[in-house]
């Protein structure tokens, strides 16, 4: 029984100890994977991989991240090199650049520095994260000076690339000079995604800050309270639309001594049809990587770029036939001199195959409205914005009602009637 046991327990030692060449094998794979995946995903980012070499218990290479600036073409490479360390059930990649994370002879970071890490799994999940210590730069041509307390970044990639969860911490950040000084304090990132099909995600998030002071030259000092950007979107109808909605806050504003607010925007998406946004989509980022692809402007690089723009006319096409409802539910604006309220929403209906087919533009059954009201002493305060408000007063474009300059337009069959004015509307789409 002893001599059964003994042999067992070898057995297992054995395959434990051939598990980090497994899994060093696999990361490999996966690595190579993950890096074929973003350079066929967009055309602005490249990761390179030079030198890959795979040993029992670990691993190291070499490669590079190439940018490139999709309005002029150029590109930036930046070198980098990682170790590896394989365990029983995944690795741990730790990155670095080349050259370091200062640049020159400067010094950013005064007692540590970053940490970029990727940690992966035998089954499909990954983690990459950030860890920044403090940090301080300073310019010596401007003499500006940009300091971090340091924070975290976090992706966790799972159920095989189809789920994401992103999160960012960073305390502080100032950046101070001659001219002027920005702080911005406590900033705090959180991203959940799921994949719904082809370049189609949903998912909800936040953004949350908790000031942003501004002090400039002469200016009198501003600061921002509460900042908050919301999202959410999520799949309706079986998967078949997609409702989105993303809510833009600041809870007071303050200028000197005085503070008011808040501050909301909120735009809204709804039914849109997920299959006919996936084509825009794609048929966009096709015009997109063929605008950084060409370099000179032939015959044969204008009839590719005209082929591209019709699958982009077409794409916008079928996602107007297919209906949608767009715009923003509410707008708030507070001021000294009052509150600016306001509403949109353009729609399209759904069409038939057969309306679809005799479908000549998009503009032609979008239909919408609009309202706003806004404080008649928020013109009176200010002689310039008086000014540009003047000839839409004139016209009759805005109505004074009591103590409020309010506009109320409507949209249909390509005219645009504002507060009785009716304005024909060119045809653009």
């Amino acid at each position: 029984m002893n001599a059964k046991w003994m042999i067992a327990g070898a057995g297992v030692l054995v395959v434990a100890g051939g598990l980090p060449w497994v899994v060093g094998y696999v990361t490999e794979q996966q690595w190579q994977q993950a890096t074929e995946e973003v350079n066929n995903s967009q055309p602005f980012l490249r990761l390179e991989t030079d030198d890959y070499q795979r040993g029992m218990l670990g691993a190291r290479f070499t490669g590079s991240v190439n940018l490139k600036n999709p309005e002029t073409g150029e590109s930036r490479q930046f070198a980098y090199r990682a170790n590896v360390t394989h365990g029983v059930t995944g690795s741990l990649m730790d990155f670095q650049p080349e050259d370091g994370w200062s640049s020159g002879d400067t010094e950013w970071f005064s007692d540590e520095e970053p940490r970029l890490t990727l940690e992966t799994r035998l089954w499909g999940t990954a983690v990459l994260e950030l860890e920044a210590p403090q940090m301080s730069v300073t310019d010596a041509d401007t003499g500006e000076t940009l300091t971090s307390s340091g924070g975290l970044a976090r992706i966790e990639i799972s159920d095989a690339g189809t789920q994401a969860d992103a999160l960012m911490v960073w305390p502080g950040l100032a950046l101070s000079g001659p001219d002027v000084d920005i702080r911005v304090s406590d900033f705090r990132l959180e991203q959940t995604m799921s994949h719904l099909t082809g370049d189609v995600w949903t998912g909800s998030g936040e953004i949350v800050v908790d000031s942003v002071a501004v002090t400039a030259g002469q200016e009198p000092p501003f600061s921002l309270q509460d900042i908050s950007v919301r999202s959410s979107s999520e799949p309706v109808n079986d998967g078949e639309r997609l409702d989105s909605q993303m809510a833009f806050e600041v809870a007071g504003v303050s200028v000197a001594d005085d503070r008011y607010g808040p501050q909301r925007l909120v735009f809204a998406l709804s039914g849109l049809d997920v299959a006919a946004w996936g084509g825009l989509t794609e048929s966009l980022s096709a015009l997109q990587t063929l605008a950084i692809s060409q370099t000179s402007g032939g015959p044969e690089s204008f009839e590719q770029q005209m082929v591209a723009m019709q699958q982009v006319n077409t794409a916008v096409r079928d996602l107007a036939a297919a209906g949608f409802s767009v715009g923003f539910p509410e707008l708030t604006i507070t001021t000294p001199e009052g509150v600016i309220e306001g509403s949109a929403r353009i729609t399209h209906p759904e069409l038939t195959a057969d309306q679809k087919a005799e479908m000549l533009m998009v503009m032609q059954q979008l239909t919408g409205e609009m309202g706003l009201s806004l404080p008649l002493a928020l013109a009176e305060e200010y002689p310039e914005f008086q000014m540009q408000l003047a000839p839409m007063i004139k016209q009759g474009l805005l109505v004074q009602k009591g103590d409020r300059l309010v506009l109320n337009a409507s949209m249909n069959d390509l005219m645009l009637d504002v507060n009785g004015v009716e304005i024909p509307l060119p045809p653009l789409l």
